[in-house]
Order: structure tokens, then sequence, then C-alpha cells
């Protein structure tokens, strides 16, 4: 069962230094991953808590890959809607390249009316587009030649393609997963209904003679009872989880590494 964090890509924290710091401390406490957010355009009333500061997430895994050495780096999630497919493929494979294969690649459709209205694209073909994205994604990684708007171009560096999770919780996030996607990123609260839609989906793939989804789940841990924390997260593995990732924006870097300290302790004890 592997355990991720989210790093501090926006607010006051999302500086060079601190991102540095945050993403060693996660790699030498021995967690599996790290992960960045992504907000393109944030409207000034909805800057509450990180005042409209973010760190654009594929620049930040570049730069995070040239510093880490073996922790993998993950989106969680990149809005395909918001972004031209063949430039966000390039910046895609070289992360892949940069980073000897540690990228997993979440991608979502977006929900932020605001942001829709400031990149132009549409929430009306914000799934649509984000499947075209995904399937072009897939042929580039397959093929050395690869054909868009009627011309040909050779796609290189051509690393291995990262794990594509779709994120998301609705039916259309599922459908996605089973067509597109080679895993999941949901955001469900409920335990019991956690488990449950992690059973089903698995369930699925091996009744359509799928690969085993890798299934990452959004969520807080609660340290207060370790015992808990354990039996919740043996509970999600037993599901068919393949990990977590841990979501706590840290105010200061002492929490967040008081964070990683904790969530190491729990690794240990699974």
């Amino acid at each position: 069962m592997q355990i991720g964090i989210s790093i501090n890509n926006m607010g006051a924290l999302s500086t060079k230094e601190v991102i540095t710091r945050q993403a060693l401390k996660a790699e030498q406490s021995g967690l599996d991953h790290i992960w960045v957010l992504d907000h393109i355009a944030i409207p000034p009333d909805q800057s509450e808590g990180s005042g409209g500061r973010y760190v654009d997430p594929l620049a930040t895994l570049a730069f995070l890959s040239g510093i880490t050495n073996t922790i993998k780096l993950g989106t969680s999630v990149l809005v395909l809607p918001y972004r031209p497919a063949l430039a966000t493929a390039k910046w895609i494979a070289s992360i892949q390249e940069l980073s000897s294969g540690r990228l997993i690649l979440g991608v979502g459709v977006g929900w932020m009316e605001a942001e829709f209205i400031a990149t132009g694209a549409s929430l009306k073909t914000r799934g649509s587009v984000t499947n075209e994205t995904i399937e072009f994604f897939i042929k580039c990684f397959a093929n050395d030649i690869v054909s868009y708007k009627e011309q040909q171009f050779i796609f290189s560096p051509r690393p291995s393609r990262p794990p594509i999770l779709i994120g998301g919780s609705q039916n259309a996030a599922i459908e996605r997963v089973m067509n597109y996607g080679d895993g999941w990123m949901p955001m469900i609260k409920d335990h019991d209904s956690l488990i449950s839609q992690c059973q089903d989906l698995q369930r699925r793939r091996r009744e359509e003679g799928k690969d085993k989804a890798i299934i990452i789940p959004l969520l807080t841990l609660d340290f207060s009872a370790l015992s808990k924390a354990v039996e919740q997260l043996s509970a999600l593995e037993e599901a068919g989880c393949t990990g977590v990732e841990h979501i706590q924006i840290s105010k200061t870097e002492d929490e967040f590494n008081s964070i990683v300290d904790q969530l190491a302790e729990l690794k240990s004890k699974l």
C-alpha cells in the first residue's frame, strides 16, 4: 500500500526553497509519491487560502524531477481542457524522460467556471475534449511518428507512457477509467462508499478483461489513533486500492514535516 502527500505548489509556501525542502523531506522519509495541484486562473473572490498563487503543476514536477531520485511525481489532477494537447503531451513526455519514469499523470475535466472563461475552454465539451486528449496522449507514447491535424511529426523523446489516472467520482469518471485510463483518483469522504466503489471498479475491470486499475484516492487520514488509520488503509488495500494521497494543506513547514513523519510511521505499520 503506497502513501503519498500533496505538497505546497500553491499559496505562501509555494517558493522554490520550500517546495525543494518538502519534496526532499517526503523522499527521505520513505513516502512513495508527492502530488501537485492544478489551478491556472483563480478569480479574486475564490482566492482564500491561496491568494490566487499557483505554481504550474508541470513546471513544478519538471523542477522536482531534477532534485529528487526515487519518489514518484504526480498531478492530482491536471485539467486537460485548459491545455493544448500537443504541447501538453510534450511536457508530459519530457518530465517522464527527465525523471526516469517516475511520473503519475492524474487528469480531470475541471469544474471552476471562471477558469474555463479565462482559458477560452468550453464547460459543455470538457468531457469529450478530455477523452480526445487522453487518446492523443496514448497515441503519442505508442508511436515514433504521429499524425495530428493532418501533419505528421516525430514524437521524441518517447519514454514509457506514465499511468493515466482519472479524477472524479461521478459515473462519467468511472466510464472514462474503463475506456481510456489506467486507474482512478476519487475523492469520496464516506469510507464505506469508497470501499464499495473501488470493489465495483476492480470487478468491472476483471469482467471486461482489462488490467487491474491503479486506484489512489485523495483523502485526509486521521492520525489521532494510528491503529484506526492502519485498519482504514488495510481495508482500502483489500478493496483494490494501490495507495492513497494524503491531502492536508499545510500552513507552515513544521506542520508539513510533522504530517510527513506521521505518514512515514503509518507506512511502517502496514
